[in-house]
C-alpha cells in the first residue's frame, strides 16, 4: 500500500483534476442558472466592472471577467505548459513507442471533429469556430473515469491523460497560430526580451521569486499588445522552467553528509546553540540549499499550483463564461450551424478520430494498446475526450465576435459535452463490468 507521500506525481494530478471538477460543474451551473434569474443584471454587470492600475498619466483596465479570462487563465496555461513539458522528458510521452498511441489518437481527435464542423461551417464568422470541437477538457474527463474506481485499468487513466495533454498542446497551438488578432512586432519583440531575462534568471539558479515574476509578467503584459492570446504567456514561461534536479543524486548525497559530519565537528546541536553557532547555521543552510536544488522546479511548481487552478481558476473561469442567458431569439434559432458542428464534431468527430487514428497506429505496428486496455474501453475513453468544456469555451470567445454567436456555441458545448460524458461513462461501466466478471 503505497502512502500519500509516495504515491507518485501522476495519481495526486489525478485526484485534484478529479476533484476539481465537481468544483467546476458547481460554477457552471451557477453561472447558468444566475444568468436566467432576475438577478441577470447584477451577473453581467459583476462581468464587466472595470479593474484597472492608472501608470505614467495612462489608465489600464479590463473587465473582471476579462481579468478572469486573459490573466488567471495564463496560470492555467501555465500548469498545461509544466505537464506537457515534464510528459515529454520524463513521463508518458518521453519515448516514441509510449508517446505515439496518445499522440496520434489526439491528433486523430482534432483533425476529424474540425473537419466535421468545417463541412457544416464554411463559409462567414461561423466557420472561424472550426477549432472549438477540437479540445478535451482534462478535468471533467478524469472525474468521470474516476466514478468507475478500481475497475478503470491504469492504463486507460494513463491514455486518456496523456491524450488529454497533446490535446491541450495543439489546441494552444492553434490559438496563438489561427486565433491572434493583428501582430504588433514591437510587442512580441518586447515579449521575447523578457523570456530571455526569464531564461537567464533559471540558467543562473536565482532564488528569489521576484527575480522570475518581474520577467514573467513583463512576456504577459507584452503579449497583451501583440495580438497574440496573452495566456499564451503562460506555456512559454512554462518550458523555460527546469522539470529535472539542478544536481545529480550522488552531488546532493556527498554535499548533505559533508555538511551533517561538519555539523558534527561544530558541537553539540541545540535550537540554542544554531542560533549563536554561525558556522552550524551555515553547515544548516547549506543543507536547505543542496535539498532545494535537487527538487525539480517545475514537478514543485506544477504540484502546487494544481490545487488553485483546479479549485479557483476553472471555477472562476466557468463562472464568468458559461452564464448564458436562454431568451426566445436563442432558443428559436437553436440548433443552428454552429451548435450543430460544434455537438457533432464533439459528440461524434471526437471518439471516429480517436479510433481510427488509434486503429491505424496499432494495426501498423507502432504501438500496442496500453496493459490491460481492450478496444471497447478505448473506445468509452474516446466518448468522454468530446467533454470540451473550458477549452472549447474558451476558443469559441476567440473564434466570434458576435455574442448571439457565442452564445449558441456555448449551449452546442454544453449539450455535447453531456452527451459526451453521460455516453462514455455508461460505454466504460458496461464494458469493464463485463471485463470484470469474465475475470472472475
Amino acid at each position: 500500500m503505497k502512502s500519500e507521500s509516495g504515491s507518485s506525481l501522476f495519481e495526486r494530478f489525478l485526484h485534484s483534476q478529479a476533484s476539481g471538477s465537481i468544483v467546476l460543474i458547481i460554477a457552471a451551473v451557477t453561472a447558468i442558472v444566475w444568468a436566467n434569474t432576475p438577478w441577470a443584471k447584477l451577473y453581467h454587470d459583476l462581468s464587466h466592472l472595470d479593474i484597472g492600475v492608472v501608470f505614467a498619466g495612462k489608465t489600464y483596465q479590463m473587465g473582471l471577467a476579462h481579468w478572469v479570462k486573459d490573466g488567471l487563465m495564463t496560470l492555467f496555461f501555465f500548469v498545461v505548459g509544466l505537464e506537457i513539458k515534464r510528459e515529454v522528458l520524463i513521463g508518458e510521452l518521453s519515448s516514441f513507442r509510449k508517446a505515439t498511441l496518445p499522440v496520434m489518437a489526439a491528433v486523430g481527435g482534432c483533425i476529424v471533429p474540425a473537419l466535421i464542423y468545417f463541412s457544416i461551417n464554411n463559409t462567414g464568422e461561423a466557420a472561424n469556430g472550426w477549432g472549438i470541437p477540437m479540445a478535451t477538457d482534462i478535468a471533467f474527463a478524469l472525474g468521470i473515469l474516476s466514478i468507475l474506481g478500481s475497475r478503470v485499468p491504469a492504463g486507460l487513466k494513463v491514455f486518456l491523460t496523456a491524450l488529454a495533454i497533446v490535446d491541450d498542446l495543439i489546441a494552444v497551438l492553434v490559438i496563438a497560430v489561427f486565433y491572434t488578432a493583428q501582430i504588433n512586432i514591437n510587442a512580441l519583440l518586447t515579449a521575447a526580451f523578457f523570456l530571455g531575462l526569464f531564461f537567464i534568471a533559471v540558467r543562473l539558479h536565482a532564488r528569489r521569486p521576484l527575480i522570475y515574476l518581474f520577467p514573467a509578467i513583463g512576456v504577459w503584459a507584452s503579449l497583451m499588445f501583440s495580438g497574440v492570446h496573452a495566456t499564451v504567456a503562460g506555456i512559454l514561461v512554462a518550458l523555460l522552467v527546469p522539470v529535472k534536479s539542478g544536481i545529480e543524486p550522488e552531488q546532493f548525497f556527498n554535499d548533505v553528509w559533508h555538511n551533517i559530519k561538519y555539523l558534527h565537528e561544530t558541537g553539540p546541536l541545540t535550537r540554542d546553540s544554531l542560533a549563536a553557532n554561525p558556522k552550524q547555521w551555515k553547515a544548516i543552510e547549506q543543507i536547505y540549499i543542496t535539498t532545494e536544488d535537487m527538487i525539480p522546479p517545475g514537478v514543485y511548481l506544477e504540484k502546487h499550483f494544481h490545487t488553485p487552478q483546479a479549485f479557483i481558476i476553472l471555477p472562476l473561469f466557468a463562472l464568468f463564461s458559461a452564464g448564458v442567458t436562454f431568451n426566445s431569439e436563442i432558443m428559436n434559432a437553436f440548433p443552428d450551424s454552429v451548435s450543430l458542428g460544434i455537438i457533432l464534431g464533439l459528440v461524434s468527430g471526437k471518439p471516429i478520430g480517436i479510433m481510427l487514428f488509434s486503429f491505424l497506429t496499432v494495426a501498423a505496428g507502432f504501438a500496442d494498446l496500453p496493459t490491460g486496455v481492450k478496444w471497447p474501453h478505448l473506445f468509452g475513453a474516446s466518448l468522454l475526450a468530446g467533454i470540451g468544456f473550458t477549452m472549447s469555451i474558451f476558443i469559441s470567445e476567440l473564434a466570434f465576435s458576435d455574442s448571439a454567436m457565442i452564445d449558441e456555441a456555448k449551449i452546442g458545448i454544453f449539450i455535447a459535452s453531456l452527451v459526451a460524458g453521460v455516453c462514455g461513462f455508461i460505454i466504460l461501466k458496461k464494458t469493464l463490468q463485463e471485463n470484470n466478471e469474465s475475470h472472475q
